[in-house]
């Protein structure tokens, strides 16, 4: 037999059962569209989630200050901790794994107007290196520089929430703006940004100027003194290297300030690399339990293959023994029905991959909400889709086939199909 009569035997075979034929064609194309929609899914909420995790900052910790938990060297516990502008050079200088390590100084009570307005925002001062470690993009002029600092200017990079209020339909960039009656200059705008989490207040509602002047015209008030300030913002050089940065922070800390290095309440970090690492394997997990779902969707779809070829086995045993009798070798036989279940698995397979795709393009086409980045079906995601239907269609096809080809032309002859 030919492989154009072969296949045309199988389609008119096919044909001739063809709502059975759907239903199991039906049953491995749900099992395909199944695992990629469910794998695509849950790496739609990872991205998605991971993309506004880093609108707060990429691999940052927050090390904030608190009381002491613990006994040391004869202190009390409870003892309030506050961090001084020498914890800043001996972080940097005891923490070979952290990347930076730069102080932050807020406050809120800051009286605001520009030429144009009033308003009420939160006045941050840091270091240059802080609209990298927060992720504060550049809409409009730049962020401020270490010549900034050194020379203590007084220059402000606004949030962009707060340019528009402070210059409403105007180039805030080079205008004046007013922090306690002291003149600074706009420097530079903020990108808006989509911001899910923050320690102190969306950044699109903030006032930007450097560390020095924030030190000299809004310092620390009590119980803080001139040398203290809020926070330290810290990330690794790498992820891998997190927990030893975070370690090597709370001993630097600890020296500093004669406390137990063990002691988390008297420095408490939120540690944003920890929090995404566990809400990967939270997704991982509930990656592998949807694509779990539809590998037994799959395999039952299998099953449904093996029942059709094992029925047309039986309905076309008078068949099988003609052919035999006429002197049609057993491999022949054996090769028609294994290709006619692989036909079906395949043909399934693949009109499954296709609307799954086709479903994924669909639903990208329409608005995403922040955390979400669409369905994002991975390559990982199809070849284990195919490379499972292809073991499931060559064992729900080897059965029927070996049972066909075994079939002896005597008894074939004698049976009555329904006996």
């Amino acid at each position: 037999m030919i492989l154009r009569d072969l296949i045309g035997d199988v389609l008119r075979t096919l044909w001739s059962h063809k709502l059975r034929t759907f239903l199991t064609m039906f049953g491995i194309a749900w099992g395909i569209v199944s695992i990629v929609l469910m794998v695509g899914a849950g790496e739609g909420l990872r991205v998605g989630q991971a993309k506004v995790a880093q609108t707060l900052g990429k691999d940052v910790m927050i090390v904030f200050h608190g009381r002491t938990s613990l006994q040391v060297g004869g202190a009390r516990a409870g003892r309030a901790v506050h961090w001084e502008d020498p914890d800043v050079a001996a972080v940097q200088a005891d923490a070979p794994d952290c990347e930076y390590a730069i102080p932050e100084l807020e406050q809120e009570d800051v009286q605001i107007h520009s030429n144009y307005n009033n308003a009420a925002f939160l006045v941050t001062g840091s270091l240059p290196p802080f609209a990298i470690i927060r992720s504060l993009d550049v809409g409009q002029g730049r962020f401020y520089n270490w010549d900034d600092q050194r020379e203590s200017r007084r220059v402000a990079f606004l949030g962009s929430d707060a340019a528009k209020q402070l210059f409403p339909g105007r180039n805030p960039v080079g205008e004046n703006l007013y922090l306690n009656d002291f003149p600074y200059v706009v420097i530079g705008v903020m990108e808006p940004k989509k911001q899910d989490s923050s320690y102190d207040g969306w950044d699109a509602n903030k006032i930007f100027v450097p560390f020095a002047a924030t030190r000299r015209d809004f310092p620390d008030k009590p119980p803080g003194t001139p040398t203290t300030f809020d926070q330290l913002l810290v990330t690794p050089k790498s992820v891998e290297q997190h927990e030893l940065c975070k370690r090597e922070v709370r001993t630097a800390l600890a020296r500093m300030h004669n406390f137990d290095p063990s002691d988390k309440e008297a420095c408490p970090i939120w540690d944003t690399v920890q929090e995404a690492k566990a809400f990967r394997q939270m997704t991982d997990g509930m990656k592998y339990f949807l694509g779990a779902v539809g590998i037994v969707t799959l395999l039952l779809g299998g099953l449904g293959v093996m029942n059709v070829m094992m029925v047309a086995v039986r309905e076309r045993t008078r068949e099988i023994g003609v052919r035999k009798a006429l002197g049609a070798p057993a491999h022949t036989i054996l090769k028609q029905f294994f290709f006619e279940a692989l036909l079906i698995a395949f043909l399934s397979g693949g009109v499954g991959l296709g609307v799954a795709y086709g479903i994924c393009f669909l639903v990208n086409l329409l608005p995403m909400p922040d955390f979400f980045a669409g369905l994002l079906p991975t390559w990982s995601s199809g070849v284990l889709a195919c490379g499972l239907l292809g073991s499931i269609a060559v064992l729900s096809a080897l059965y029927p086939a070996r049972k066909a080809a075994s079939v002896d032309p005597i008894e074939a002859l004698r049976f009555e199909a329904g006996g």
